[in-house]
C-alpha cells in the first residue's frame, strides 16, 4: 500500500493580488518539505507579487494561505521570518554604513551588561558567513566597502540564520559569479536535506534543471503550468512563458523613417552592457527588450552620460557624428533626452508644481538676468499641459497629487520643450492604468512623425510588438539580436532574452 502523501508546508488557495488592475489571480499552489520548486515567467508575470504575499510583505486581494496546516497571513515580513518563513529580495536590504556582522545580527545582535558584545557578534557572524562562502572577509568590514555579489551573499547569509522552513529566493544569481553561483547552488541542496522548502524564482532556465523538482510557470498573472522539472524542456517553458502571439499593432499615424539620427558602436561598461551597437532612424520607435539585470538601464544610462563607459562611441544627428557625453548635461546639449524609468525619485520634484517641473531644464528661455519670468513659466505650462491632455486643476497643482499617467505626461512634456531628436524612454508606461497607457502610446506616435528617433525599454514585451518598429532584445549585458516587425514572434524574442544566460560565465 503506499505511503499517504506528507501534507504541504505551505497551500495557497485562489490567491490573487489587485492594485490599480489585477495583477495576480486565481493562484492554486502547494510548496512540499525538502523541495525547490522553480517559479518562472516573464517580466511582469506576477512571480515577485505572489512572493512578496507569501513572505507578509504584501496582504493578498483575495483567497486563502495555509503554513503548517494553520491559517497564514503574516502582517508583516517581520512575522513572517519570526514563523520561518524567509524571502531573499532583489533589491538588497541591507545598511551600507553598517558592518557585515551587524547586518547579519540587526535584529538579535548579542549583550553583555547592556552593550553590545562585539567578541560574540563576529563569532556568530564568521558562522553565518562561512555557511556561504564568505570566510574570507573580515566580519567588521562595511557593507558599503563590498562589491555587489558579496553583498548578494551576505543578504543570503542574513537570511539563512534562525529557523527556516520556507525560503523563496528572487533571482538570487542575477549579480554573483560563476563561482558564487555554485556556492549558492551548494547550500540549495544543503537546505533541501534539511528539509527546507524553497521557492526559486529565476529565468535562468538551465538553472531550474539543475536544482528544481517542480517548475510552476506564471503568464499575466495567472499560473498557466506546475508540472515535474525533468518532464519540462526549455522550448516547451518558454512557450508556456510567452503564451498566444499579439497580432494587433497601434495605428501611430502616417510617417516616413528617414535616415539614422543615433548610432551605438561597441558599448561597453564591466559585465553590465558589453560590445552593443545599434542605429535607430528618423521617425523610429526602437524598442529594447530583455530579461531583469539584462543591461537595459545600463545601457541607457551610458548613452545619457549619467555613466562612464569603458569603452565604445554614441553618434548624434544627421548625418550621425560622435559627441562625448561625460554627463547628461552633455547629452541634453547635443538634442538627446532620456526619460528615466524611476519618474518619481529620479524624473519629478512631488511637492513641487507642474509649472516648477516643466520648467526644470529649460531655465534659460524662462529667466532673464538669472530671474525667472513668471508669466513665462506658467505660458510653458499651459502650452504642455493642453498639448500632453495632462488632466490637473492647473498649473499650480502639486505633481504629487496627479495620477501615474499624468505624472508621465508631465516629464514628456518637459523634454519636448527641448525639442531633442533622439528621446530614451525607460519602462514609459510602468505603474500606469490601461487607458493611460494608450494616451503615452499616442505621444510616442506624435513625436516619431516629428521626425524623432524613439529608444523604448520595456518589460512588456508585448507592449513592445504593439508600438514599435524593431526589436532589440539584451541578454546577460550583450545585444543578442534585433528583429524587424515582419521576423518576429514572441517565441523568438523571448529566445532572444534567454540566449546569454545558457552558458554558465566564470568569475
Amino acid at each position: 500500500m503506499a505511503a499517504p502523501l506528507e501534507s504541504p508546508v505551505l497551500a495557497l488557495d485562489g490567491v490573487g493580488k489587485t492594485y490599480s488592475q489585477p495583477v495576480l489571480a486565481g493562484v492554486h499552489l502547494e510548496l512540499h518539505r525538502g523541495e525547490v520548486l522553480a517559479l518562472t515567467g516573464e517580466n511582469g508575470a506576477g512571480k515577485s507579487t505572489l512572493s512578496r504575499i507569501i513572505a507578509g510583505l504584501e496582504p493578498p486581494s483575495v483567497g486563502n494561505m495555509h503554513f503548517l496546516g494553520q491559517p497564514w497571513a503574516p502582517a508583516s515580513r517581520r512575522a513572517a521570518e519570526a514563523a520561518g518563513v524567509r524571502m531573499v529580495l532583489q533589491e538588497l536590504n541591507l545598511l551600507p554604513t553598517l558592518s557585515i556582522a551587524e547586518n547579519l545580527f540587526l535584529e538579535r545582535l548579542p549583550q553583555r551588561l547592556g552593550w553590545v558584545n562585539r567578541r560574540r557578534l563576529r563569532e556568530q557572524a564568521r558562522d553565518a558567513m562561512a555557511r556561504v562562502g564568505l570566510e574570507q572577509l573580515d566580519p567588521d568590514t562595511p557593507v558599503a566597502h563590498l562589491g555587489i555579489g558579496h553583498q548578494q551573499m551576505v543578504e543570503i547569509a542574513r537570511n539563512l540564520i534562525g529557523d527556516c522552513r520556507v525560503l523563496i529566493l528572487d533571482e538570487p544569481t542575477a549579480m554573483l559569479t560563476g563561482h558564487e553561483v555554485q556556492r549558492l547552488f551548494a547550500q540549495v541542496q544543503r537546505l533541501r536535506a534539511e528539509g527546507v522548502a524553497l521557492v526559486y524564482i529565476s529565468h535562468r532556465l538551465e538553472e531550474l534543471a539543475q536544482l528544481a523538482q517542480r517548475v510552476a510557470v506564471l503568464r499575466d498573472g495567472k499560473l498557466v503550468s506546475v508540472q515535474s522539472m525533468a518532464l519540462a524542456s526549455e522550448a516547451q517553458l518558454v512557450k508556456l512563458m510567452a503564451g498566444r502571439e499579439l497580432g494587433e499593432r497601434i495605428d501611430l499615424g502616417e510617417r516616413r523613417i528617414g535616415a539614422p539620427l543615433l548610432r551605438v558602436e561597441g558599448l561597453c561598461r564591466g559585465q553590465k552592457v558589453r560590445d552593443v551597437s545599434f542605429e535607430v532612424r528618423a521617425g523610429e520607435l526602437f524598442g529594447i527588450s530583455g530579461l531583469i539585470g539584462a543591461g537595459r538601464t545600463e545601457l541607457l544610462r551610458l548613452m545619457f552620460g549619467a555613466d562612464r563607459a569603458d569603452a565604445g562611441r554614441v553618434s548624434l544627428g544627421s548625418p550621425p557624428q560622435p559627441v562625448r557625453l561625460r554627463s547628461p548635461r552633455e547629452a541634453v546639449r547635443n538634442g538627446l533626452a532620456l526619460i528615466s524609468e524611476d519618474r518619481k525619485g529620479e524624473g519629478l520634484l512631488l511637492t513641487q508644481s507642474i509649472a516648477v517641473n516643466i520648467a526644470l531644464g529649460n531655465f534659460a528661455e524662462l529667466s532673464r538676468a538669472g530671474w525667472m519670468n513668471n508669466a513665462r513659466e506658467q505660458a510653458l505650462a499651459q502650452r504642455q499641459i493642453a498639448a500632453m491632455r495632462i488632466r490637473c486643476a492647473g498649473p499650480a497643482q502639486m505633481v504629487g497629487e496627479l495620477s501615474g499617467g499624468n505624472q508621465q505626461k508631465v516629464v514628456i512634456g518637459r523634454w519636448l520643450e527641448r525639442q531633442c531628436q533622439v528621446l530614451l524612454f525607460d519602462e514609459p508606461t510602468r505603474g500606469i492604468d490601461v487607458g493611460a497607457k494608450f494616451d503615452i502610446y499616442g505621444l510616442l506616435g506624435q513625436l516619431a512623425r516629428q521626425g524623432k528617433a524613439l529608444v523604448i525599454v520595456s518589460s512588456d514585451l508585448r507592449e513592445l510588438m504593439l508600438v514599435c518598429d524593431r526589436i532589440g532584445v539584451m541578454s546577460n549585458g550583450r545585444l543578442s539580436g534585433i528583429f524587424d516587425r515582419d521576423h518576429w514572434s514572441q517565441d523568438a524574442l523571448l529566445d532572444a532574452a534567454l540566449a546569454g544566460y545558457r552558458t554558465k560565465e566564470t568569475a
